[in-house]
């Protein structure tokens, strides 16, 4: 049976504080969760060494034995003859809960565990109440959905009801939210263990693009249709903004292309009430269709007039 180096598979070295060893498995059973990664077995099993490596050095009684048995088993293991996979030269009465080192029952090196691994079984049996199961408080399990919402609905924010593993839950959106974002809502994932605390539901929204608006951070850019002849002669133009029509005026002889910037009209803040980007707009000229005789001949008065054009 191997030894399970469990600082190595949490990325810490042996001094580690409980801060960063909670920090680390938090990191990493995000990283490798089923959820996160369905039909992975790969990434399966890394969770589940994840979990057991915190298991052991996030309970300080775990983590004390645990650090006695590693450095007597490396003495060992330097021994002539000794190594892993040869149990019978190394004294393990003295670290299984039932006091005997003899091959299989509880506390044998190679005993299956209910929940972790035969090493754990072996060093742990009797802390858990059998086999490799704790019965240490522990955290659920988080869950992880995906919330959908157009371009608008995450700039006004608002109540909305999602329904997880057949649970109507009410959430309130702030404004401002961006594609990717996750939140979290804590105690309503899986039922914690022996009465610890249940997880967390994770929630990453999801915003449809929109036909009208791009989005960069916090500001927006929009194309906004001006006909040629206000272009040439100047006027006011109506835009139609997120919160609502904002009127312009716009320079006589404005060229195709040019940008204007609207302040404060562009997506509200996360959770900064009263602070808003910009909005951009991208002006487009269009030329008039089926003209009439009549335009067509003053079109050619005019182009009389500008030869070099």
């Amino acid at each position: 049976m191997d030894y399970k180096d469990y600082y190595k598979t949490l990325g810490l070295d042996k001094t580690a504080t409980p801060e960063q060893i909670k920090k680390a498995y938090r990191k990493l059973a995000r990283q490798h969760h089923p959820d996160v990664n369905p039909n992975d077995k790969t990434a399966e099993q890394k969770f589940k060494e994840v979990n057991e490596a915190n298991e052991v050095l996030s309970d300080p009684e775990k983590r004390k034995k645990y650090d006695q048995f590693g450095a007597d088993w490396q003495r060992y293991q330097q021994q002539p003859g000794g190594g892993a996979g040869q149990p019978g030269g190394f004294d393990w009465s003295q670290y299984t809960q039932g006091g005997g080192g003899g091959f299989g029952g509880q506390g044998s090196p190679f005993g299956e565990g209910e929940d972790f691994s035969a090493f754990f079984g072996s060093l742990f049996g009797g802390m858990g109440g059998g086999g490799g199961r704790s019965t240490r408080p522990g955290a659920g399990q988080d869950y992880q959905a995906e919330l959908e919402l157009s371009l608008e609905e995450a700039y006004h924010g608002g109540p909305r009801t999602i329904t997880v593993n057949g649970k109507n839950l009410r959430l309130t959106i702030q404004p401002g939210v961006a594609d990717g974002q996750t939140i979290r809502l804590r105690d309503q994932g899986g039922p914690g263990r022996n009465g610890g605390p249940n997880g967390s539901l994770l929630i990453t929204f999801r915003i449809r693009p929109d036909a009208r608006y791009a989005r960069t951070g916090d500001d927006l850019t929009q194309d906004v249709p001006v006909s040629v002849y206000k272009a040439l002669l100047g006027g006011e133009q109506t835009v139609e903004t997120l919160s609502g029509p904002v009127k312009i005026k716009l320079k006589p002889e404005t060229q195709n292309g040019t940008r204007l910037r609207l302040r404060g009209k562009g997506f509200p803040v996360y959770r900064k009430e009263g602070q808003f980007g910009d909005l951009y707009l991208r002006l487009n000229l269009t030329l008039p269709e089926r003209l009439t005789d009549q335009e067509k001949d003053l079109i050619k008065q005019l182009a009389a007039l500008r030869p070099e054009a």
